[in-house]
């Protein structure tokens, strides 16, 4: 039931997406600094939802004479166009923000993790292309590829997909523009922090 409603949770996430992408929005930006990841990937995505439309077509033929297994057949490649285009959508409209005093680590509606920048211990640009699974690693990748790490000092909870937490101290994710990510980092982590507010 919980993982029932976490894909639940995670299908209107795609389609309030779908709905800030289409009024050119983005969503939990505010005042920080957005850095998208995805780019290059919705020619991917086209590619993906052209075979599912081309799919769709064939079915309705071969399905022709028998209508229930055509109904099916066709709502599920509906929702497969719907769900990939929603995909798309949350790669444009979640992007990482920096704001503050923390870093928010994005991926579509799937990942949303907050890393508070006194907890970054150091922040580099590499690119990676393998990725293996790690006790207190957590890969964000984007086409297989990362290309920022940031090793923390104190280890921040991910929440997955399905409600499993774990703890991690190492996260490596995929920015378009890397370097100007890891120098606002920099930067953001050598600024002197805001004098506390003085009561009236």
């Amino acid at each position: 039931m919980r993982a029932a409603r976490a894909l639940v949770r995670h299908q209107v996430r795609l389609l309030a997406s779908l709905l800030l992408w289409a009024l050119r929005r983005r969503h939990g930006v505010g005042d920080g600094r957005a850095f998208g990841y995805a780019r290059g990937q919705g020619a991917v995505m086209a590619g993906f939802v052209t075979v599912c439309l081309i799919e769709t077509f064939t079915m309705s033929v071969l399905l022709r004479d028998w209508p229930a297994a055509h109904a099916v057949v066709l709502a599920l490649d509906v929702c497969t166009v719907v769900s990939l285009t929603g995909l798309h959508a949350a790669w444009t409209v979640r992007p990482h923000v920096l704001a503050g005093d923390a870093l928010r680590v994005r991926h579509a509606a799937h990942v949303d993790l907050r890393i508070p920048l006194d907890r970054i211990a150091a922040v580099r640009h590499e690119v990676r292309t393998t990725h293996e699974r790690a006790e207190g690693e957590l890969n964000v990748p984007v086409g297989s590829q990362t290309s920022v790490t940031l090793e923390l000092s104190a280890p921040v909870t991910h929440v997955g997909l399905l409600g499993r937490r774990r703890e991690v101290d190492v996260v490596r994710l995929q920015a378009d523009d890397a370097r100007s990510l890891v120098h606002a980092l920099t930067q953001a982590r050598r600024a002197p922090p805001s004098p506390p507010d003085r009561p009236a």
